[in-house]
């Protein structure tokens, strides 16, 4: 299997001209404010709500969730602003034409059917992190967002800090030597959340439309707010929730795109209650020149190699670690030289309004052609630990050649009626 980078999930783009002409299709021309809205009011969602009303030109004129308390909460902070409308469904938004954008802030499993449906709405795009629930998501989302031209950011804000951009090209220019590996860190202490009896759901809520694409069951509070996060069907555990943020950091600076090969393990060392994805997890994406680390552990209070998350590099010539401190370097020699700040999420949300308002996704630092490869190596970490085995993905054929039960992890069934849109 060959090493895989971004151009393997772009195939068939459009040219340079026909690229121009949609995303410019999206604007209303002379519209001055961008007109935004968000879809998913959990704990992201208002802070998307705060982040892009702080956007100079922006205004967030309207909300979405299926739980009546939450979207109204959502629209109170809009409101702020300026006048801003709640609704239930989604998919009302996306009927308005002078919505101009939309961000995504909902459970992952509906991360990329509201992305591809405000693709097919003409609305640039704005999605959380893991873009997918699973690979063939990734492949998918990526194609439309080339076949329609219009702006898809990722929610891995680190790109848009100044002080890791700085770390990045310190890299690139050879500043440790030759890079040997990098290991991501997601470290940190995650409370049990027990067990929960099925029961109805909270008042005014439409559980279905929360089901979406996934298989019907019954409603329980652990499925509910935050907590879904370690459900294979809603979720992609921790290293989709938080470790991607250092996965993507880790691959940027390595210049990886998908590994030749992926090996993981991981289990329950700590948990004993609803979880259905690992506590404990240790990943090792193989470039061949060069390797990637993923160790994740739920249950410590304390730092691992300094951080609670974060990621080292080793070169021949020292070590860079870019985590809550910023981005320091430790020469073999035993100085040190600080390079600047960490992750900027209010400069990847300006990031995403300004190509938005110019039609210009070629200017977006975290494009969902970059987000999808570092979604991927999350999806490979969590397969590969569930099938207990190394992986070898390919990604022409959407598969792992030989291995159908990893292959069919690769994507999932949909339920009727919410099968991914088409665009």
């Amino acid at each position: 299997m060959r090493e895989c980078d971004r151009r393997d999930f772009l195939k068939g783009a459009l040219s340079a001209a026909a690229l121009a002409a949609v995303s410019h299709g999206a604007w209303a021309q002379g519209d001055d404010e961008v007109r935004h809205a968000v879809i998913g009011i959990g704990n992201q969602g208002r802070n998307h709500c705060g982040l892009f009303s702080a956007v100079g030109g922006c205004r967030v004129v309207a909300v979405a969730d299926v739980d009546p308390e939450r979207r109204e909460a959502g629209r109170d902070i809009a409101s702020e602003h300026g006048p801003a409308e709640a609704y239930e469904d989604f998919r009302a938004i996306l009927d308005d034409d002078s919505v101009h954008s939309v961000s995504v802030a909902t459970c992952d499993h509906w991360h990329t059917p509201v992305a591809l449906a405000a693709l097919a709405a003409g609305k640039h795009v704005y999605v959380e992190k893991p873009c997918s629930h699973n690979l063939h998501e990734g492949h998918v989302l990526a194609q439309a967002a080339a076949d329609t031209g219009l702006c898809v950011q990722h929610g891995t804000q680190s790109r848009s800090g100044e002080g890791i951009q700085e770390a990045m090209v310190f890299l690139a220019e050879g500043g440790l030597g030759t890079l040997r590996a990098a290991k991501a860190i997601d470290h940190q202490l995650r409370a049990p959340i027990g067990r929960a009896e099925p029961e109805d759901p909270p008042p005014g809520v439409d559980y279905d439309l929360w089901l979406g694409p996934a298989p019907k069951v019954p409603f329980t509070r652990n499925r509910w707010h935050y907590n879904w996060h370690w459900f294979w069907d809603y979720g992609t555990g921790d290293i989709g929730n938080d470790g991607i943020h250092q996965l993507d950091v880790a691959r940027w600076g390595l210049g990886a795109g998908l590994p030749l090969r992926t090996t993981a393990t991981g289990g329950q060392l700590f948990y004993d209650d609803d979880h259905q994805t690992p506590d404990t997890q240790v990943v090792t994406y193989d470039y061949g020149d060069r390797y990637l680390i993923y160790e994740m552990r739920l249950w410590t209070p304390y730092p691992l190699e300094g951080h609670h998350n974060g990621v080292a590099f080793y070169g021949d010539d020292g070590r860079l670690d870019v985590g809550g401190d910023g981005c320091v370097v430790t020469y073999a020699g035993g100085d040190t030289e600080r390079l600047g700040g960490g992750a900027d999420t209010q400069a990847n949300v300006g990031n995403f309004v300004e190509c938005a308002r110019a039609g210009d996704p070629a200017g977006l630092n975290a494009p969902i052609s970059e987000g999808v490869v570092s979604a991927a190596l999350a999806h490979l970490g969590n397969i590969g630990t569930r099938v207990g085995r190394p992986l070898e993905y390919d990604a022409e054929t959407r598969s792992f050649p030989g291995d159908e039960e990893a292959t069919a992890l690769a994507s999932r069934d949909y339920r009727e009626g919410y099968e991914l849109p088409q665009v």
